[in-house]
């Protein structure tokens, strides 16, 4: 593939960016502004009431957010203009139609303005209930492509997934698309039906709201569980990758259709922290293995699940937007590249990392910068007990969990608030490793290997340009990485 310049290729472009208050759409839209600020237009959708509403959500959570303050140095007293003449802030909801939920009158200047399409937004809740996951996640990749076909002058879909869409596949897995209806499982009764899953969705909505003395927490609950049925139903572990992957089916679905366009699928695996860029350890939110940081780290997590040889496919946040920038660039100048359109973004491969150097490093970090509790005192963490079969684990929590809080159950109903206190403590830490071991199961004994074989393929074709655009996991040292970026970045901008 020939690239040339990607920044000659951003100046003058006009792209729609969808899901642009989250994590990856931030830091997309920051580097571009960064690197390129001769970029012509960068039409941001998030959902809001109305379009003060969505105005007031990109300066709050978007631009006023600490990864922000590299650009704004660079811009000084002219960024407000910058964002002024560059920026274009939309209020709607992909969920809603192929309209994307957009009702201003200049309608028709934006299908004939837009260059590029990036989707990202989605719901990346593993247990989400079902009608929003697949709202967000399907439908609303349904209708982003749709919109899409409508734009006159649009060079490429760029639609963000996960790697994690492979299940629990093991082995080498390839960067090859799904076909629609296919099951993980050999599911015997036929393939996914999406039309099905909307029927479904939409009749057990109206049966919960019909039941005497249901409510909203009753509904919700039952959406959660009714998405993790449907998921592993088919063979994926949760809702967020089983709706993913129905989104994906629905955009290589589109190759046969007369009204196809470019489209580009990036797969990233866990994501984590930013590397370098716009400065190291910026992070947004819990992530899939900072849950275990976290839990650790405040004294909330002795034991867990999993096998200390599994490897964690992890890739920082400025790596994946990289990698997004330089397929884009690649897949507009180069038209015969989109037989190769799926890209696993992650370290497997080139740089594994094993489950039990995580284990390791949250264990010296925290030993030597302890986390201070609301009382001011630090928390003083142990060795993590990790169990490596089920059956093991169960044995544990029964010992040192279930018997300690029937004997506070008893002890409680014969005494005072003390043995309350403690029983209800007992009981959300019992909670709160029950249901990381649910969540994250398939994941801490995973078996897979992402090939990355099609982004090897980009990262040589990108070349260097001033290593403005670098997503090559061979350079991270995980120890460093780990012990003065990542860690660090969770406990100022997470625990915090």
């Amino acid at each position: 593939m020939e690239l040339g310049s990607i920044l000659q290729f951003l100046e003058n472009k006009s792209i729609l960016v969808t899901g642009a208050t989250g994590y990856l759409a931030k830091i997309f839209v920051e580097k571009i502004l960064r690197v390129q600020p001769q970029v012509k237009r960068l039409y941001l959708l998030l959902r809001a009431s109305d379009s003060i509403s969505a105005l007031q959500r990109f300066n709050t959570e978007v631009l006023g957010k600490d990864l922000f303050r590299v650009v704004k140095e660079k811009y000084g007293e002219n960024f407000d203009d910058l964002i002024s003449d560059k920026i274009r802030v939309l209020c709607g909801d992909i969920s809603l139609d192929d309209n994307l939920g957009l009702k201003f009158e200049d309608y028709n200047y934006w299908l004939e303005e837009i260059d590029v399409v990036v989707n990202l937004a989605a719901t990346t809740k593993f247990d989400e209930r079902y009608d929003v996951a697949f709202g967000i996640n399907t439908v609303g990749a349904q209708n982003v492509l749709n919109f899409s076909r409508k734009c006159r002058n649009l060079q490429l879909l760029l639609h963000v997934s996960t790697a994690y869409v492979s299940g629990e596949k093991k082995g080498l897995i390839l960067e090859t698309p799904y076909k629609m209806g296919e099951t993980l499982n050999g599911e015997s009764g036929g393939l996914i039906d999406i039309e099905t899953e909307k029927r479904l969705i939409n009749d057990t909505l109206k049966h919960l709201t019909a039941q005497p003395n249901s409510s909203d927490g009753d509904i919700k609950s039952a959406m959660k569980d009714l998405g993790i049925q449907r998921a592993r139903k088919y063979g994926w572990p949760n809702t967020y990758v089983f709706t993913k992957a129905m989104a994906e089916m629905i955009m290589e679905s589109s190759k046969d259709d007369n009204n196809n366009i470019p489209i580009v699928i990036i797969r990233p695996t866990i994501v984590t922290s930013t590397f370098k860029e716009p400065f190291p350890g910026w992070v947004e939110g819990v992530r899939t293995i900072d849950s275990l940081a976290l839990g650790y780290g405040k004294g909330r997590l002795t034991c867990f699940l999993g096998d200390p040889k599994t490897t964690i496919d992890l890739i920082p946040a400025d790596m994946v937007v990289n990698s997004m920038i330089v397929a884009m660039v690649a897949h507009v100048r180069n038209p015969g590249a989109g037989e190769n359109n799926i890209y696993h973004v992650g370290s497997s491969v080139s740089n594994p990392v094993e489950f039990t150097w995580l284990q390791n490093y949250a264990q010296r970090y925290f030993k030597e910068h302890p986390w201070i509790d609301k009382e001011g005192k630090p928390v003083i963490v142990g060795e993590v007990t990790v169990l490596s079969t089920m059956e093991s684990f169960q044995r544990y929590i029964t010992l040192r969990y279930l018997l300690p809080l029937k004997g506070l159950e008893i002890a409680n109903t014969l005494c005072c608030n003390y043995f309350e206190r403690l029983y209800l403590n007992l009981c959300r830490k019992i909670d709160f490793i029950m249901r990381l071991v649910d969540l994250y199961h398939p994941y801490l004994f995973f078996r897979g290997f992402y090939d990355d074989m099609n982004t090897e393929r980009l990262r040589r074709a990108a070349g260097d340009e001033n290593g403005m655009f670098s997503f090559d996991p061979k350079a991270i040292n995980w120890e460093d990485y780990f012990m003065t970026t990542h860690i660090p970045g969770l406990v100022k901008y997470v625990f915090n």
